[in-house]
């Protein structure tokens, strides 16, 4: 199995360590055509307005939303979970649209109010789980295809719907390979 890491921005190396870490091979996507080789795909944090208009720019959008309504396993952190959402408060952004969930971009603060806080995780088991949020976005709604993971101050923060996964954190800057091996094991 082949891992695709969307390439444009954000912390795509790190995704591919926390993937190679879990014993899978990847592939830094930035052309349509390398989608062909992958059988999942990961979209990094970064700047989600900045980011729709590169995958509009590199004719990357069309073909991974197409490949995702068929089927392929996406897994999104940060700017990777508003891409997911078919709802993005306040904006009409360039998006993938996949995951039935309305976001809130920013939601936790600027840059300089960034943190990190231990999560209560079910679904990773009993021990928690540091969460590195940067800029954060949560989660507004879900729609009742949507199961909402976790939440942190009330508010959703990590999302399957199906071979969807949306986190509001940053878990390839943990070191902790759970949440990475939940989307391999679950999702694909």
């Amino acid at each position: 199995m082949r891992v695709g890491v969307l390439a444009l921005q954000g912390a795509f190396r790190e995704h591919q360590k926390a993937l190679a870490a879990c014993g899978v091979e990847t592939e830094q996507i930035k052309k349509p055509e390398q989608l062909a080789k992958i059988s999942a795909l990961v979209i990094p944090g970064g700047e989600s307005t900045t980011m729709g208009k590169l995958l509009i720019e590199f004719n990357l959008l069309e073909p991974i939303k197409e490949l995702g309504e068929q089927g392929m396993p996406v897994f999104g952190t940060c700017a990777g979970m508003i891409l997911l959402a078919k709802g993005i408060a306040g904006s009409t952004q360039p998006r993938l649209g996949l995951m039935d969930i309305t976001v809130e971009r920013n939601a936790f603060g600027r840059q300089v109010d960034s943190f990190e806080a231990e999560l209560d995780i079910p679904v990773l088991g009993e021990e928690p789980f540091r969460a590195v949020f940067i800029r954060a976005p949560y989660i507004l709604s879900v729609e009742k295809s949507v199961e909402a993971l976790t939440s942190f101050g009330g508010k959703i923060i990590f999302a399957r719907q199906g071979r969807f996964l949306a986190a509001a954190f940053h878990p390839e800057l943990t070191g902790d390979l759970r949440v990475h091996r939940y989307f391999l094991e679950n999702c694909i």
